[in-house]
């Protein structure tokens, strides 16, 4: 079962943490120029500047406001607001792993680069003997720091995951606890020639969909110009439209009109996830498409930054799977490359190109490399365990420390007025 709050009577909506990505409701009215937003207007928070938090406006853009000015959209966002800042408070001083990644930990970061931090924290033993569900993830306001729990971690490394792995292997992981440093020295357990799939062959297919939203992006202005000046066109109508001028093949005009259709419907899923539409729906796109068009922006997925990552994954695995050892600082052409595709001084399909020319040396590392098969799954199973042990050790001992006699309280399981006339676990009839 899940740790259930009894209700949410006692969280002021006005002042829960609001971390980026949470939708949110204005309370106040904002004049922009000539433009008047009332209150009401729903967005997401995108970023934050001391006490104040920058919203993505539904067709109007990015807007500043005070804490106070905004509100959850939902109840149930008031609920995760509150339980994501409550286990970061009680669970930070329990981070046994912690490093500095992203660019600043690749040699290419800039003056405007982020400091992206990630770890790994250890549960205290009380929080692993009730009902409650632990949280499994730590994340701060900002999203700028993250960090798993050790099970987590262990079982994501397994998986040969790029963002666990590099954690492990990047110079500046420091261990905050003999735990941390036990993760580090058994870090080789996994590796092997799973990153293939997991860094190469991974990043080969999200620069696919990188070419597929550029294409997607290539006609947006085009299909919003139609529906700004005729709003009775329908679905098919603009998709008529779209495939007499689209230059992707198809076997017949029907064919084509379909992959219209399909593209359209990308064009305002996309809007809606970047936070402009209200809805992910035709009639939605007809409306933004009449208003103002100022707040469009670049579609996420085109982001240089999205790009240059991609192609900085491909010649990591290249290189460990060929050498056996892993370099994630960038160095001489590659770094230059990737400094002109993150600045976006490279257009996305030489940064295509570039990946496409760097597959045949990937294969040829896949083939000829020494890595094992597979992770070393019993020694990993074994750090476990012997993580497992020393927690319970310390809180029998009472030891000093979060995760000995100084561990912050164990959440409690409670129904809340949600689960009234649910069954309870396994069932009605059944042992919980």
């Amino acid at each position: 079962m899940e740790l259930r709050l009894r209700g949410l009577t006692h969280l002021d909506p006005r002042a829960v943490p609001l971390p980026h990505g949470t939708e949110v409701t204005t309370r106040v009215d904002r004049v922009l120029g000539e433009r008047r937003v009332p209150q009401g207007a729903v967005g997401r928070v995108v970023g934050s500047a001391g006490a104040e938090l920058d919203v993505m406006l539904v067709g109007v853009g990015v807007v500043r406001y005070r804490r106070d000015e905004l509100v959850p959209r939902k109840a149930g966002q008031v609920r995760h607001a509150e339980r994501r800042s409550a286990a970061w408070d009680a669970l930070r001083p329990a981070v046994v792993l912690e490093a500095v990644v992203g660019s600043r930990a690749w040699g290419l970061a800039d003056e405007g680069s982020d400091t992206d931090r990630r770890g790994v924290f250890a549960l205290p033993f009380l929080w692993t003997a009730g009902l409650a569900e632990p949280p499994r993830d730590l994340v701060s306001a900002d999203g700028s720091a993250s960090y798993w729990e050790v099970e987590k971690a262990i079982r994501q490394a397994l998986r040969a995951d790029p963002n666990t792995l590099e954690l492990l292997f990047v110079p500046t992981a420091e261990a905050r606890d003999p735990i941390g440093a036990w993760l580090l020295e058994a870090r080789d357990a996994f590796v092997s020639s799973a990153i293939y799939g997991s860094f190469g062959r991974y990043a080969l297919s999200q620069l696919k969909r990188l070419a597929q939203a550029q294409r997607l992006a290539e006609h947006r202005e085009q299909v919003l110009d139609w529906l700004a000046g005729d709003p009775s066109l329908s679905l098919d109508d603009v998709a008529r439209r779209l495939a007499a001028i689209s230059p992707r093949a198809a076997p017949t005009e029907a064919d084509r009109e379909l992959q219209a259709k399909e593209h359209i419907k990308q064009l305002y899923r996309s809007l809606h996830d970047q936070g402009l539409l209200p809805a992910r729906d035709f009639a939605s796109l007809a409306r933004f498409a009449r208003g103002d068009r100022a707040s469009l922006d670049l579609a996420r997925d085109l982001r240089p930054k999205n790009a240059y990552n991609l192609v900085r994954l491909i010649a990591t695995a290249t290189r460990w799977l060929r050498d056996g050892e892993v370099e994630l600082t960038a160095r001489g052409e590659l770094r230059e490359a990737l400094l002109a595709i993150k600045t976006g001084a490279w257009p996305l399909d030489r940064t295509i190109e570039l990946a496409e020319a760097m597959t045949p040396e990937l294969e040829a590392a896949r083939l000829a490399t020494r890595l094992p098969p597979r992770p070393d799954v019993p020694r990993a199973e074994a750090l476990l365990r012997r993580v497992r042990e020393e927690i319970a050790r310390r809180h029998v001992a009472g030891e000093p420390g979060p995760l000995g006699r100084d561990a912050p309280a164990a959440p409690v399981a409670v129904w809340d007025e949600g689960d009234a006339g649910r069954a309870p676990p396994g069932g009605a009839g059944e042992e919980p």
